[in-house]
């Protein structure tokens, strides 16, 4: 066994059941909890007044929903004590806390549904039910990162994967022809490469997400506040959206092509290789700023003045300020990436709603539990760039429980959208069955602490979102 593969070794806890009756509770609790959100429950109580077995005809859809759902929460209520009885006498004294938590407010919880059930009673009650669930998870959350931690938190060395297998995961990996590159010379030549190349500068891998967060934002605007969305908005919006997203990556290349030509997965940017001028570069993305800022405004105002805020924010705000220069710097970035989901909704009301900054939310705090599966694999190119990424600064455990804090917030936020809008089972079974996939393979990547596992759980992320985004595009629109 060599140097490397000495460390793709998992080291299990002395029970590792106890990670995966963790797992299991925490998902069967975010399903029940989700659900409980919907307004389809809601129907379903009130169809089923009695606890806790139904009194009404077997088959009906309402009674069915009801007895579903309390037969998981049976089910969920047994993986807690599990768990429990399984981890107990290994388990950290924190992680002890947090199970005490869970093992007083399910019952709770259990006493407020059955209250509503059988007397009719709701009042305040449903915000506290939701409420209490909501605490259930973020206690069974954070036993779960503070028992990951304790398995794995000793191991800071991961291993990296071998260089095909970087290769084949990379967005962006090193060239293959590494001289060329390295001359300022490309395989291509002529208007191909010229064409290429400014298309590069525009970072094309970012507008499929950020026009679909867009989308949603746009379809969640018009089916909750029932507003009118024509093909005209659309086409404008996205299109503006377009430009911005260009604009933004063109002004990021110029900014930072210096360090680029230090780290290998940008070494093959057009202005690292100095395929495009500087000056070119600039008028290319003041020229896209306009354009973007144009459309927008045929829209209506809001829209164009979150547009070029976006590309501010994205080009010096970030660029120049928090990336280089804090830990926090993927944190506080999501604000970038969170800014579309809000022009979506300015576009179609002309103002910003609760549920459109909820959606902003849900991008906002998925961006750090996404990027710092990243920052994971690449974290000796960004500490040869010189950017205080998280691995970098603060490890790679810290770095990893931070992942699992970031996608349960991410997972509150979602819950919190289902409750502020009319989102059906589409949405609730894609985030709770997606979500569950990411936060496998971010359990994975603590087991196994290699390149591979944290590009497993980047591309995770990018599902859930992707998934997500649809689902609310489809339950508005089409549902």
């Amino acid at each position: 066994m060599n140097a490397s593969e000495s460390h793709v070794v998992s080291t299990e806890s002395p029970s590792p059941r106890f990670t995966k009756l963790l797992v299991a509770a925490l998902v069967g609790v975010y399903l029940l909890v989700v659900v409980g959100a919907t307004a389809a429950l809601a129907d379903a109580v009130r169809a089923c007044s009695t606890w806790p077995l139904c009194s009404g005809p077997i088959g009906d859809l309402q009674v069915t929903i009801a007895l579903g759902h309390r037969l998981t929460a049976a089910i969920v209520a047994g993986l807690i004590v599990a768990a429990t009885v399984v981890g107990w006498s290994h388990a950290t004294t924190r992680v002890k806390r947090a199970l005490c938590v869970v093992l007083v407010l399910y019952p709770i919880q259990i006493g407020v549904g059955a209250f509503v059930a059988t007397t009719g009673v709701r009042g305040g009650l449903a915000e506290v039910h939701l409420f209490t669930g909501a605490a259930i998870f973020v206690s069974l959350a954070l036993a779960l990162a503070w028992q990951l931690e304790a398995e794995t938190g000793q191991f800071e060395t991961r291993s990296t994967a071998p260089p095909a297998d970087r290769t084949s995961q990379s967005d962006r990996s090193v060239p293959a022809n590494s001289e060329s590159v390295a001359s300022g010379q490309s395989t291509e030549t002529g208007v191909v490469a010229t064409v290429r190349a400014y298309y590069r500068l525009m970072k094309p891998r970012l507008m499929w997400l950020l026009c679909l967060v867009a989308s949603a934002g746009m379809a969640l605007a018009a089916g909750t506040e029932a507003e009118p969305l024509s093909v005209e908005t659309v086409v404008l919006t996205l299109g503006g959206g377009v430009l911005s997203i260009g604009a933004s990556g063109t002004f990021n290349h110029v900014l930072e092509r210096d360090i680029d030509r230090r780290m290998a997965r940008t070494a093959d940017r057009p202005l690292a290789t100095d395929t495009v001028g500087v000056t070119n570069a600039i008028a290319f993305g003041v020229l896209l700023t306009i354009a973007s800022i144009v459309l927008f405004a045929q829209v209506n105002s809001m829209a164009a003045l979150l547009g070029f805020s976006a590309v501010v924010f994205y080009s010096v705000v970030y660029t120049l300020v928090l990336k280089p220069n804090t830990v926090q710097n993927t944190v506080i970035g999501g604000i970038a990436g969170a800014i579309p989901a809000l022009i979506g909704w300015a576009a179609v009301t002309g103002s910003i709603g609760w549920p459109g900054f909820v959606l902003a939310g849900v991008i906002f705090l998925w961006t750090p539990a996404h990027f710092y599966n990243l920052a994971l694999a690449y974290q000796e190119d960004y500490e040869r760039g010189g950017f205080p990424m998280m691995p970098v600064v603060r490890g790679e455990s810290t770095t990893r429980k931070h992942i699992v804090y970031y996608l349960v917030a991410t997972l509150l936020a979602a819950i919190v959208l289902t409750a502020l809008t009319p989102l059906g089972w589409l949405y609730a079974a894609v985030t709770v069955s997606l979500g569950a996939v990411f936060l496998w393979t971010v359990v994975r990547l603590h087991r196994e602490r290699t390149d591979r596992a944290a590009f497993r759980a980047f591309h995770a992320s990018n599902a859930y979102l992707g998934a997500i985004l649809t689902a609310v595009i489809i339950d508005m629109m089409v549902l």
